[in-house]
C-alpha cells in the first residue's frame, strides 16, 4: 500500500481515504481535503474504527460487481465532527444530530419518496446511494468506512451510541447486526419456547442465535465447523448440529450461510405454522426445490430480507446496548490495523479466525 502526502489547508479537514482500484490491486491512500461544514442535511464524521465486512472480501475478490475506483467498507462507527446549515439531520428515534455525538448509521441514503420508500422499503429506494459501493468522485469521495472521515448524506438512518459500548461491538451495527434485527423482524413475535433454527454461524448467525435466545427460543444453531459451532454455545444455542438435515418441527428457521442445502432444509424443518427467513443467498446458485402442497397444509411463510430498515439499526444498537457484556460481541473482531495496512487486514479476514478485522483509520 502506498500513501500520498496532502498539505495543510486550515480552512478545510484534511481527511484520508483507502482507494480500492479494483481485483488485484493494492488498496492507496489518499488525501482528500474536504470542507469544515458539509452540505445541508449533511453530517461529517470522523471514524473511530471500521471494520472488514465479508461483502468486502467478496469484492475484492471479484465474487461481488462493485465500482472501480472506489471506497469499501460500510460498518463503522465515529463522531460528528460538524453539520450542515439549516435543519439538522435526525436520528432514527427523533434527536437532532451534533457535533459530538457518537453514531453508526445505515449502509444506505434512501430519497424517502420514491413507490419502494413509500411502500417501506427504503433499502430498496430507487435513488438508492450505499456506502462503499459507490463509484470514486474526487470531488467527494468519503463515501465509505475505510477512510478517516465519512460524509453521512440526507436520508440516512442514525443512531446515537451509548459511551459504554466498545468500538468493536458498536462498529459491526451498520451491517452484521441490523441485518439480524431485519430477519428476526420478519420472522414476526417470537414466543417463550419457540423451537428456532440457525444456519450458518458466522457473525450473522451467532448474532441470530443471542438474539433467540435472549427473546427465550430454545435455539439450535448448524455450522459445518466445529469452532464456529462452539462459539454459537457462548452466544447462548441450545443445542449444535454440523447440519440441519432431518431437523424438524421449527417455528423459526433462519437461513443466512447462502448455500442451497442449508436453505431446502431450513424449509423441511418448518412445523405447522412456521417462517423460514432467508438472507444468506446474496450471490447467485442453484435452485432450491419447494413444495407447494407442504407450504400450504404448513400455513408456512417464506420471506426473504436483504439489507434492512431504520427501525431494525435502532433495534441493533439497543440490543448491543443491553447485551454486550451477556454475550461475547467483542471477540468477533480482531486486530487493529492502519488505514496503510488495509491490505494485511483483508487478508487477515480472510484467513480468520475471527468474523471481522478491525481497521482505525485515524492511527
Amino acid at each position: 500500500m502506498t500513501a500520498v502526502p496532502a498539505p495543510a489547508r486550515p480552512d478545510l479537514v484534511d481527511a484520508r481515504y483507502a482507494r480500492w482500484d479494483g481485483v488485484g490491486a493494492p488498496f492507496t491512500v489518499v488525501p482528500a481535503a474536504v470542507p469544515r461544514v458539509p452540505g445541508p442535511g449533511e453530517a461529517l464524521v470522523e471514524i473511530d474504527l471500521a471494520t472488514v465486512c465479508g461483502s468486502d472480501l467478496h469484492t475484492v475478490a471479484g465474487h461481488r460487481p462493485s465500482p472501480a475506483p472506489g471506497v469499501l467498507g460500510h460498518e463503522q462507527v465515529g463522531r460528528v465532527v460538524a453539520v450542515g446549515p439549516g435543519a439538522p439531520p435526525r436520528c432514527v428515534d427523533g434527536a437532532p444530530v451534533g457535533p459530538g455525538a457518537r453514531i453508526v448509521w445505515s449502509v444506505a441514503a434512501s430519497c424517502g419518496t420514491c413507490p419502494r420508500c413509500r411502500r417501506d422499503m427504503p433499502q430498496k429506494c430507487l435513488e438508492l446511494r450505499k456506502y462503499g459501493h459507490e463509484p470514486l468522485d474526487e470531488a467527494a469521495p468519503l463515501t465509505g468506512g475505510f477512510a478517516t472521515h465519512c460524509v453521512v448524506l440526507p436520508g440516512t438512518a442514525i443512531v446515537t451510541v451509548p459511551d459504554d459500548v466498545p468500538d468493536v461491538v458498536a462498529g459491526p451495527a451498520s451491517c452484521a447486526t441490523a441485518t439480524v434485527a431485519a430477519v428476526l423482524a420478519a420472522a414476526g413475535p417470537i414466543e417463550a419456547g419457540a423451537r428456532a433454527l440457525v444456519s450458518g454461524a458466522g457473525m450473522l448467525g451467532v448474532t441470530a442465535v443471542a438474539m433467540l435466545a435472549q427473546a427465550g427460543a430454545h435455539v439450535l444453531a448448524v455450522d459445518p465447523d466445529g469452532a464456529r459451532r462452539e462459539q454459537a454455545r457462548r452466544f447462548g444455542a441450545a443445542e449444535v448440529a454440523p447440519g440441519g438435515a432431518g431437523v424438524t418441527d421449527v417455528d423459526v428457521a433462519v437461513e443466512l450461510s447462502g448455500a442451497a442445502v442449508a436453505v431446502g432444509s431450513c424449509l423441511d424443518a418448518l412445523a405447522v405454522g412456521g417462517v423460514a427467513v432467508l438472507a444468506g443467498s446474496v450471490s447467485p446458485g442453484p435452485a432450491v426445490p419447494l413444495d407447494p402442497e407442504r407450504l400450504v397444509r404448513g400455513l408456512h411463510r417464506v420471506v426473504g430480507v436483504h439489507n434492512y430498515r431504520p427501525a431494525d439499526l435502532q433495534a441493533a444498537v439497543d440490543f448491543l446496548a443491553a447485551h454486550h457484556r451477556t454475550y461475547p460481541f467483542a471477540e468477533l473482531v480482531a486486530g487493529r490495523y492502519r488505514l496503510d495496512e488495509l491490505d494485511e487486514a483483508v487478508a487477515s479476514a480472510r484467513r480468520g479466525p475471527a468474523p471481522r478485522q478491525a481497521v482505525v483509520p485515524g492511527a
